[in-house]
């Protein structure tokens, strides 16, 4: 009753099983004609043209050339052929000749082709694992959750040499 064979058979129908859960799913598709006015978060990927006032979270976004999006949109790989007001933070975001965005984009791997509009700040991000195991989004000298660093330099009782730089330009001291 409870032989190697059985116990094989078991687990191969569990690893079965397992694999067609792992399928890739089709995209979800806000068409043309749909305004949604709420917060989209998906684990795959979501293919938008029409549009949305509210929050993005997803794998993979495509903004076609007739959609609309009002809000802030994270995701790995963002397409934008169309318009997005808001906030973009992806690893890869590549701006389209029919794209429109106003806001600022936060960014691995950043790509706009000729004819793009973009009016915001573009700042290149790096991840950092924190201690629980969490990705921190590193902007600059300054993490997501810690207060900014400042450039100015540690104070100290003794004064500035010759050629010493003091904050971001260098102090020149003469002795004549």
């Amino acid at each position: 009753m409870f032989s190697k064979t059985s116990k094989g058979a078991a687990e191969t129908a569990s690893n079965k099983a397992s694999e067609k859960s792992k399928k890739p799913v089709p995209p979800s598709i806000v068409s043309g004609d749909l305004h949604i006015t709420g917060d989209l978060n998906s684990e795959g990927e979501i293919q938008i043209d029409g549009a949305i006032d509210g929050d993005t979270r997803c794998k993979t976004l495509l903004v076609g050339e007739t959609a609309k999006v009002k809000g802030e949109i994270c995701a790995d790989f963002i397409r934008v052929y169309g318009t997005v007001h808001g906030q973009i933070k992806a690893r890869n975001v590549h701006l389209y000749k029919t794209a429109r965005v106003v806001g600022d984009i936060l960014h691995e791997e950043l790509s706009i082709e000729t004819g793009a509009f973009l009016e915001g700040h573009c700042k290149r991000i790096t991840d950092k694992v924190g201690a629980a195991g969490k990705i921190n989004l590193v902007v600059g000298n300054s993490t997501k959750n810690s207060p900014p660093a400042t450039d100015t330099p540690p104070a100290t009782d003794t004064p500035p040499t010759a050629g010493e730089d003091v904050g971001n330009s260098k102090k020149i001291v003469s002795n004549s």
